[in-house]
Protein backbone atom coordinates (compact mmCIF):
# COMPACT_ATOMS: atom_id res chain seq x y z
CA UNK A 1 0.00 0.00 0.00
CA UNK A 2 1.72 3.37 -0.84
CA UNK A 3 -0.13 7.22 -1.14
CA UNK A 4 -0.17 8.86 -4.41
CA UNK A 5 -0.10 13.00 -4.99
CA UNK A 6 -3.50 13.47 -4.25
CA UNK A 7 -3.58 11.54 -0.68
CA UNK A 8 -5.22 8.62 -1.85
CA UNK A 9 -3.75 5.30 -1.17
CA UNK A 10 -2.61 3.44 -3.72
CA UNK A 11 -3.05 -0.95 -3.55
CA UNK A 12 -1.30 -3.06 -5.94
CA UNK A 13 -4.65 -3.85 -7.60
CA UNK A 14 -4.46 -0.17 -8.91
CA UNK A 15 -0.95 -0.61 -10.29
CA UNK A 16 -1.99 -3.90 -12.19
CA UNK A 17 -5.39 -3.10 -13.04
CA UNK A 18 -4.54 -1.60 -16.84
CA UNK A 19 -2.37 -4.81 -17.13
CA UNK A 20 -5.01 -7.61 -15.52
CA UNK A 21 -7.90 -6.06 -18.28
CA UNK A 22 -5.38 -6.76 -21.00
CA UNK A 23 -4.00 -10.29 -20.29
CA UNK A 24 -5.86 -12.03 -17.63
CA UNK A 25 -4.55 -13.03 -14.57
CA UNK A 26 -3.42 -16.65 -15.31
CA UNK A 27 -2.09 -16.10 -18.75
CA UNK A 28 0.02 -13.74 -17.02
CA UNK A 29 0.71 -15.40 -14.31
CA UNK A 30 1.97 -18.48 -16.86
CA UNK A 31 4.07 -15.94 -18.84
CA UNK A 32 5.59 -14.96 -15.79
CA UNK A 33 6.69 -18.63 -14.72
CA UNK A 34 7.90 -19.26 -18.89
CA UNK A 35 10.43 -16.13 -18.47
CA UNK A 36 11.50 -17.94 -14.86
CA UNK A 37 12.19 -20.86 -16.73
CA UNK A 38 13.94 -19.65 -19.87
CA UNK A 39 16.09 -17.32 -17.32
CA UNK A 40 16.63 -20.16 -14.85
CA UNK A 41 17.58 -22.97 -18.00
CA UNK A 42 19.72 -20.26 -19.23
CA UNK A 43 22.00 -19.91 -16.17
CA UNK A 44 22.09 -23.58 -15.50
CA UNK A 45 22.79 -24.92 -18.70
CA UNK A 46 24.99 -23.54 -21.15
CA UNK A 47 23.84 -22.64 -24.63
CA UNK A 48 20.53 -23.30 -23.94
CA UNK A 49 19.46 -20.44 -25.80
CA UNK A 50 22.03 -21.28 -29.19
CA UNK A 51 20.05 -20.91 -32.40
CA UNK A 52 20.08 -24.58 -32.74
CA UNK A 53 18.72 -25.31 -29.45
CA UNK A 54 16.05 -22.70 -30.46
CA UNK A 55 15.33 -24.03 -33.79
CA UNK A 56 15.33 -27.70 -32.32
CA UNK A 57 12.77 -26.20 -29.96
CA UNK A 58 10.20 -24.36 -32.93
CA UNK A 59 10.49 -28.14 -34.52
CA UNK A 60 9.31 -30.45 -31.85
CA UNK A 61 6.53 -28.10 -30.22
CA UNK A 62 4.11 -28.20 -33.31
CA UNK A 63 3.40 -31.26 -33.82
CA UNK A 64 2.85 -31.77 -29.34
CA UNK A 65 0.65 -28.50 -29.61
CA UNK A 66 -1.54 -29.49 -32.51
CA UNK A 67 -2.06 -32.51 -30.71
CA UNK A 68 -2.76 -30.64 -27.45
CA UNK A 69 -5.18 -28.21 -28.90
CA UNK A 70 -6.96 -31.40 -30.16
CA UNK A 71 -7.30 -32.27 -26.75
CA UNK A 72 -8.11 -29.25 -24.69
CA UNK A 73 -11.46 -28.17 -27.17
CA UNK A 74 -13.29 -31.48 -25.94
CA UNK A 75 -11.64 -30.75 -22.09
CA UNK A 76 -13.80 -27.24 -22.74
CA UNK A 77 -16.84 -29.19 -23.48
CA UNK A 78 -15.99 -31.45 -20.13
CA UNK A 79 -15.60 -33.81 -22.43
CA UNK A 80 -12.08 -35.89 -23.51
CA UNK A 81 -10.25 -37.56 -26.22
CA UNK A 82 -8.29 -40.53 -25.99
CA UNK A 83 -7.93 -41.43 -29.85
CA UNK A 84 -6.51 -38.53 -30.84
CA UNK A 85 -2.98 -40.11 -31.40
CA UNK A 86 -4.58 -42.97 -33.09
CA UNK A 87 -6.61 -40.90 -35.64
CA UNK A 88 -3.55 -38.71 -36.08
CA UNK A 89 -1.60 -41.82 -36.91
CA UNK A 90 -4.21 -43.53 -39.01
CA UNK A 91 -4.61 -39.77 -41.37
CA UNK A 92 -0.50 -40.33 -41.50
CA UNK A 93 -1.22 -43.79 -42.94
CA UNK A 94 -3.90 -43.02 -45.23
CA UNK A 95 -1.90 -40.30 -46.95
CA UNK A 96 0.88 -42.12 -47.35
CA UNK A 97 -0.51 -45.21 -48.89
CA UNK A 98 -2.19 -42.43 -51.12
CA UNK A 99 0.94 -40.84 -52.17
CA UNK A 100 2.68 -44.61 -52.37
CA UNK A 101 0.17 -46.06 -55.22
CA UNK A 102 0.67 -42.98 -57.02
CA UNK A 103 2.48 -42.81 -60.10
CA UNK A 104 5.27 -40.00 -58.87
CA UNK A 105 8.74 -41.03 -60.78
CA UNK A 106 9.40 -38.79 -63.69
CA UNK A 107 6.39 -36.34 -63.63
CA UNK A 108 7.26 -32.48 -62.94
CA UNK A 109 6.67 -30.36 -59.26
CA UNK A 110 3.02 -29.56 -60.94
CA UNK A 111 2.11 -32.89 -60.58
CA UNK A 112 3.81 -34.14 -57.37
CA UNK A 113 1.98 -31.16 -55.62
CA UNK A 114 -1.41 -32.22 -57.24
CA UNK A 115 -0.30 -35.94 -55.60
CA UNK A 116 0.26 -34.38 -52.43
CA UNK A 117 -2.99 -31.71 -52.16
CA UNK A 118 -5.18 -35.47 -52.98
CA UNK A 119 -3.60 -36.98 -50.43
CA UNK A 120 -4.02 -34.01 -47.81
CA UNK A 121 -7.75 -34.09 -48.77
CA UNK A 122 -7.92 -37.88 -47.95
CA UNK A 123 -6.15 -37.43 -44.69
CA UNK A 124 -8.70 -34.30 -43.70
CA UNK A 125 -11.92 -36.33 -44.33
CA UNK A 126 -10.68 -38.86 -42.91
CA UNK A 127 -9.89 -37.27 -39.80
CA UNK A 128 -12.33 -35.21 -39.70
CA UNK A 129 -14.61 -38.23 -40.23
CA UNK A 130 -13.61 -40.11 -37.64
CA UNK A 131 -13.45 -37.54 -34.97
CA UNK A 132 -17.25 -36.49 -35.95
CA UNK A 133 -18.31 -40.38 -36.00
CA UNK A 134 -16.93 -40.40 -32.71
CA UNK A 135 -18.89 -37.10 -31.31
CA UNK A 136 -22.36 -39.01 -32.83
CA UNK A 137 -21.63 -41.84 -31.30
CA UNK A 138 -20.78 -39.96 -27.58
CA UNK A 139 -24.69 -37.94 -28.33
CA UNK A 140 -26.11 -41.48 -29.69
CA UNK A 141 -24.96 -43.47 -26.90
CA UNK A 142 -24.94 -41.33 -23.96
CA UNK A 143 -21.70 -42.77 -22.67
CA UNK A 144 -19.18 -41.05 -21.13
CA UNK A 145 -16.65 -39.65 -23.79
CA UNK A 146 -13.90 -41.34 -21.71
CA UNK A 147 -15.47 -44.91 -22.80
CA UNK A 148 -16.26 -43.87 -26.34
CA UNK A 149 -13.05 -42.38 -27.01
CA UNK A 150 -10.91 -45.13 -25.41
CA UNK A 151 -13.41 -47.73 -27.65
CA UNK A 152 -12.77 -45.60 -31.03
CA UNK A 153 -9.14 -45.15 -30.12
CA UNK A 154 -8.71 -49.23 -30.13
CA UNK A 155 -10.68 -49.72 -33.10
CA UNK A 156 -8.13 -47.26 -35.33
CA UNK A 157 -5.49 -48.33 -33.66
CA UNK A 158 -5.80 -52.14 -34.07
CA UNK A 159 -7.33 -51.13 -37.63
CA UNK A 160 -4.11 -49.39 -38.50
CA UNK A 161 -2.03 -52.31 -37.44
CA UNK A 162 -3.71 -54.84 -38.68
CA UNK A 163 -3.85 -53.27 -42.13
CA UNK A 164 -0.05 -52.41 -42.13
CA UNK A 165 1.07 -55.36 -40.35
CA UNK A 166 2.63 -52.82 -37.45
CA UNK A 167 5.40 -52.44 -40.29
CA UNK A 168 6.53 -48.31 -40.98
CA UNK A 169 5.48 -47.18 -43.92
CA UNK A 170 7.26 -44.77 -46.05
CA UNK A 171 7.37 -43.21 -49.41
CA UNK A 172 7.14 -39.80 -49.15
CA UNK A 173 8.09 -37.41 -52.12
CA UNK A 174 11.19 -35.26 -51.54
CA UNK A 175 8.90 -32.38 -52.27
CA UNK A 176 6.43 -32.99 -49.43
CA UNK A 177 10.05 -32.75 -46.67
CA UNK A 178 11.59 -29.84 -48.37
CA UNK A 179 8.06 -27.84 -47.89
CA UNK A 180 7.50 -29.44 -43.77
CA UNK A 181 10.70 -28.68 -42.91
CA UNK A 182 11.64 -25.47 -45.00
CA UNK A 183 12.28 -22.21 -43.07
CA UNK A 184 11.34 -18.37 -43.57
CA UNK A 185 13.80 -16.15 -41.72
CA UNK A 186 15.35 -18.62 -39.61
CA UNK A 187 11.50 -19.87 -38.33
CA UNK A 188 10.15 -23.55 -38.49
CA UNK A 189 7.39 -23.65 -41.50
CA UNK A 190 5.89 -26.00 -39.03
CA UNK A 191 6.37 -23.03 -35.91
CA UNK A 192 5.01 -20.87 -37.73
CA UNK A 193 1.86 -22.93 -38.97
CA UNK A 194 1.33 -23.73 -35.63
CA UNK A 195 0.79 -20.43 -34.41
CA UNK A 196 -1.60 -19.86 -37.64
CA UNK A 197 -4.01 -22.49 -36.01
CA UNK A 198 -3.73 -21.81 -32.67
CA UNK A 199 -4.49 -17.91 -33.29
CA UNK A 200 -7.32 -19.07 -35.43
CA UNK A 201 -8.69 -21.76 -32.70
CA UNK A 202 -8.44 -18.62 -30.29
CA UNK A 203 -10.47 -16.34 -32.14
CA UNK A 204 -13.10 -19.68 -32.74
CA UNK A 205 -13.24 -20.05 -29.10
CA UNK A 206 -13.38 -16.63 -27.84
CA UNK A 207 -15.01 -14.65 -31.03
CA UNK A 208 -17.80 -17.04 -32.36
CA UNK A 209 -21.02 -18.48 -30.76
CA UNK A 210 -19.61 -21.76 -31.48
CA UNK A 211 -16.62 -20.96 -29.34
CA UNK A 212 -18.41 -19.53 -26.54
CA UNK A 213 -21.54 -22.62 -26.80
CA UNK A 214 -18.26 -25.26 -26.05
CA UNK A 215 -17.65 -23.51 -23.06
CA UNK A 216 -21.43 -23.15 -21.84
CA UNK A 217 -21.78 -27.15 -22.63
CA UNK A 218 -18.72 -27.63 -19.99
CA UNK A 219 -20.30 -25.46 -17.47
CA UNK A 220 -23.64 -26.43 -17.88
CA UNK A 221 -25.14 -28.93 -20.49
CA UNK A 222 -28.43 -29.04 -19.26
CA UNK A 223 -28.90 -25.38 -19.15
CA UNK A 224 -27.36 -24.39 -22.39
CA UNK A 225 -29.97 -27.57 -23.85
CA UNK A 226 -32.71 -25.00 -22.80
CA UNK A 227 -30.75 -21.83 -23.78
CA UNK A 228 -31.72 -22.86 -27.09
CA UNK A 229 -28.81 -24.38 -28.13
CA UNK A 230 -28.20 -27.91 -30.25
CA UNK A 231 -25.79 -29.19 -27.76
CA UNK A 232 -25.86 -32.75 -30.08
CA UNK A 233 -24.68 -31.05 -32.76
CA UNK A 234 -22.37 -28.37 -30.92
CA UNK A 235 -20.86 -31.93 -29.61
CA UNK A 236 -20.31 -33.39 -32.88
CA UNK A 237 -19.13 -30.67 -34.44
CA UNK A 238 -16.15 -30.30 -31.42
CA UNK A 239 -14.88 -33.66 -32.25
CA UNK A 240 -14.96 -33.37 -36.14
CA UNK A 241 -12.75 -29.92 -34.88
CA UNK A 242 -10.57 -32.20 -32.66
CA UNK A 243 -9.92 -34.37 -35.31
CA UNK A 244 -9.36 -32.22 -37.76
CA UNK A 245 -6.43 -30.96 -35.60
CA UNK A 246 -5.21 -34.50 -35.47
CA UNK A 247 -5.36 -34.12 -39.06
CA UNK A 248 -3.24 -31.19 -38.98
CA UNK A 249 -0.61 -32.56 -36.75
CA UNK A 250 -0.16 -35.89 -38.85
CA UNK A 251 1.15 -33.29 -41.67
CA UNK A 252 3.35 -32.30 -39.18
CA UNK A 253 4.69 -35.63 -37.95
CA UNK A 254 4.56 -37.06 -41.69
CA UNK A 255 7.37 -33.57 -42.54
CA UNK A 256 9.37 -35.12 -39.73
CA UNK A 257 9.32 -38.53 -39.70
CA UNK A 258 8.88 -38.80 -43.31
CA UNK A 259 7.09 -42.21 -42.73
CA UNK A 260 3.85 -43.06 -40.93
CA UNK A 261 2.97 -45.66 -38.25
CA UNK A 262 0.46 -46.84 -36.09
CA UNK A 263 3.14 -46.50 -33.05
CA UNK A 264 4.19 -42.79 -33.55
CA UNK A 265 3.41 -40.32 -30.56
CA UNK A 266 1.85 -42.90 -28.21
CA UNK A 267 3.57 -41.11 -25.18
CA UNK A 268 2.12 -37.83 -26.46
CA UNK A 269 -1.40 -38.65 -25.09
CA UNK A 270 -0.39 -37.88 -21.37
CA UNK A 271 1.29 -34.80 -22.35
CA UNK A 272 -1.20 -33.55 -24.11
CA UNK A 273 -3.46 -33.81 -21.09
CA UNK A 274 -0.80 -32.22 -19.17
CA UNK A 275 -0.66 -29.13 -21.25
CA UNK A 276 -4.44 -28.59 -22.03
CA UNK A 277 -4.40 -28.44 -17.82
CA UNK A 278 -1.34 -26.84 -17.08
CA UNK A 279 -2.43 -24.30 -20.21
CA UNK A 280 -5.92 -23.76 -17.84
CA UNK A 281 -8.41 -25.66 -19.38
CA UNK A 282 -10.84 -26.89 -16.43
CA UNK A 283 -11.02 -31.08 -16.57
CA UNK A 284 -14.48 -30.52 -15.45
CA UNK A 285 -15.25 -28.23 -18.70
CA UNK A 286 -16.36 -24.59 -18.72
CA UNK A 287 -13.10 -22.89 -19.16
CA UNK A 288 -9.97 -22.61 -20.88
CA UNK A 289 -8.15 -20.22 -23.60
CA UNK A 290 -6.02 -21.29 -26.28
CA UNK A 291 -2.92 -18.11 -25.62
CA UNK A 292 -2.78 -20.12 -22.19
CA UNK A 293 -2.39 -23.57 -23.98
CA UNK A 294 0.58 -21.94 -25.75
CA UNK A 295 2.67 -21.25 -23.36
CA UNK A 296 1.74 -24.42 -21.45
CA UNK A 297 3.66 -25.63 -24.33
CA UNK A 298 6.32 -23.57 -24.36
CA UNK A 299 6.56 -24.01 -20.80
CA UNK A 300 6.96 -28.20 -21.44
CA UNK A 301 8.93 -27.50 -24.60
CA UNK A 302 11.69 -25.34 -22.41
CA UNK A 303 11.38 -28.44 -19.31
CA UNK A 304 11.97 -31.15 -22.23
CA UNK A 305 14.94 -29.20 -23.54
CA UNK A 306 16.44 -28.12 -20.22
CA UNK A 307 16.10 -31.86 -19.00
CA UNK A 308 17.57 -33.17 -22.37
CA UNK A 309 20.85 -30.83 -22.35
CA UNK A 310 21.36 -31.96 -18.64
CA UNK A 311 21.27 -35.41 -19.43
CA UNK A 312 18.07 -36.63 -17.87
CA UNK A 313 16.73 -40.05 -18.73
CA UNK A 314 13.02 -39.62 -20.96
CA UNK A 315 11.35 -42.07 -18.77
CA UNK A 316 12.55 -39.41 -15.39
CA UNK A 317 10.86 -36.68 -18.09
CA UNK A 318 8.01 -38.96 -18.30
CA UNK A 319 7.13 -39.74 -14.52
CA UNK A 320 8.03 -35.57 -13.81
CA UNK A 321 5.32 -35.07 -16.21
CA UNK A 322 2.67 -37.61 -14.58
CA UNK A 323 3.77 -35.94 -10.96
CA UNK A 324 2.98 -32.16 -12.30
CA UNK A 325 -0.49 -33.04 -13.55
CA UNK A 326 -1.08 -34.78 -10.58
CA UNK A 327 0.07 -31.06 -8.95
CA UNK A 328 -1.21 -29.02 -11.49
CA UNK A 329 -5.09 -30.84 -10.67
CA UNK A 330 -5.04 -30.76 -6.87
CA UNK A 331 -3.68 -26.77 -7.00
CA UNK A 332 -6.86 -26.44 -9.55
CA UNK A 333 -8.96 -28.10 -6.58
CA UNK A 334 -7.84 -26.08 -4.16
CA UNK A 335 -7.82 -22.66 -6.30
CA UNK A 336 -11.97 -23.71 -6.66
CA UNK A 337 -12.82 -24.71 -2.88
CA UNK A 338 -11.60 -21.70 -1.64
CA UNK A 339 -13.05 -19.23 -4.17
Amino acid sequence: MSENLTGRNVSMDDLLGPLRRVFPARVSGQALATLALAVGFSLVVPGFFSLGSMRSMMFQLPQLGLLALAMAIPMMSGGLNLAIIAIANACGLAMVTVLAHLPLAGHGAGYVTLCILLALMTGMVLGTALGGLTGWLIVRTRVHPILVTLGVMSIVEGTSIWLTRGEVISGLPSLYGQIGNASLLQIPLAFLVFLVVAGVMHVVLQHTSFGISIRMIGSNALATRYSAVNVDRVTIRIYALSGFLCFCAACLMLARYNSASAAYAKSYLLVTVLAAVLGGVDPNGGFGRVTGLVLAMVMLQLIATGFNLLGFSDYLTLAIWGLVLIGVACAQALLKKRR
